[in-house]
């Protein structure tokens, strides 16, 4: 399994402090949510005795996402190789027994406070999500609002369906006195056929570096694990082992090789940040999956 940071490069940011004002926030019961929020395209249900929200559009693809957690449990889109023309392309692990609701893969999102020179950890492990608010455009675009405090943090996760994607954001505004240092991450585990055969288009020409994935309640590998190096087969006489933490390379390859274990994140190197003007890594990318003589793609 490859993780792969592309979205920005793990580095603090300080969220200004703001006047504060009140929010109101809406109970996570499935019946309640169905009647003042519910509409075409847009279900509240119980699965896995966890109230959830389900998004799907005039195609039939469809998102899942666990209120009370944000977790995006699930993405269907409609292919066009399966007879029922729908599949799963989140990978994702059950719960243990006493959580069996709590689903490890997924899309997870991580915000970690990091003032004062340290991590202190999760801002939102321990928070209680609701929904704020759902939005429509007839039914080729769905989406819904989650909201959380922690402290004088206010956060809200939006999570947006259209026929061929998907796409989720964050917002954080500080209600406090003092500024505030985020580290952050939206983590997806996506599922292949073959991982020899998977591959990420999208991002050439783009400086990266190695560097682990942020910790998280739906890590399916640990920060270590992912950067821990797999050993080479008999047949693999390309292999080449990543480049050290913190040493930046450019993405030559049009094409990301998920073969082998990697852990990397695409962005703007410090020096070059540095600079008037710079270069940033793309917004979306492709995930290329080979079924076959076909290929399958997943935009993010």
């Amino acid at each position: 399994m490859a993780s792969l940071l592309s979205f920005s490069l793990p580095k603090p940011s300080i969220i200004k402090a703001t006047s504060l004002s009140p929010t109101t926030s809406s109970p996570s019961t499935p019946e309640v949510l169905e009647e003042k929020f519910g509409r075409k395209g847009i279900k509240f249900l119980e699965s896995n005795n966890v109230p959830t929200v389900e998004l799907k559009v005039r195609n039939g693809s469809s998102v899942r996402v666990q209120i009370p957690n944000a977790h995006v449990s699930s993405y269907k889109p409609k292919v066009y190789w399966k007879d029922d023309g729908f599949e799963e392309v989140l990978y994702t692990l059950p719960g243990k027994e006493k959580d069996s609701g709590i689903a490890k893969g997924g899309i997870g999102l991580v915000i970690n406070d990091a003032s004062e020179g340290g991590s202190k950890g999760s801002l939102i492990s321990s928070s209680e999500w609701t929904v704020k608010d759902v939005d429509s455009d007839s039914i080729d675009a769905v989406q819904v609002e989650l909201s959380c405090s922690s402290g004088p943090l206010e956060i809200s996760y939006v999570v947006s369906l259209y026929p061929l994607s998907m796409a989720s954001a964050v917002i954080v505004k500080n209600n406090g006195r003092k500024d505030v240092t985020l580290t952050s991450a939206i983590l997806s585990h996506l599922k292949f056929k073959k991982r020899a055969k998977a591959g990420i288009q999208g991002l050439r020409k783009c400086y990266y570096c190695t560097q682990p994935p942020l910790s998280s309640p739906f890590e399916v590998l640990s920060p270590s694990e992912a950067l821990k190096p797999e050993s080479p087969g008999l047949l693999d006489f390309d292999f080449e082992p990543e480049e050290k933490p913190g040493s930046w390379k450019v993405q030559e390859e049009p094409y990301i090789i998920l073969k082998d274990r990697l852990s990397r994140v695409y962005a703007a190197p410090p020096q070059e940040r540095l600079k008037a003007f710079y270069n940033t890594s793309p917004t979306k990318y492709e995930t290329l999956d080979q079924r076959f003589i076909s290929g399958k793609r997943a935009v993010l």
